[in-house]
């Protein structure tokens, strides 16, 4: 916390890595929330087999 933090250093790309982190994590919240089922989606499909 007393030092800046370190940065990479890719071409015209600059961005610190504790931020290049936090991106990196938004990213897996994404995507798992584009793969996983909503909360009671399979009860729903249930109860109108059952009718």
């Amino acid at each position: 916390m007393d030092q800046p933090a370190g940065y990479l250093h890719a071409g015209f790309i600059l961005i610190s890595w504790p931020n290049l982190f936090l991106i990196g994590i938004m990213l897996v919240i994404f995507a798992l929330a584009l793969l996983l089922p909503f909360p009671g989606h399979a009860a729903d499909d249930q109860t109108e087999k059952k009718s």
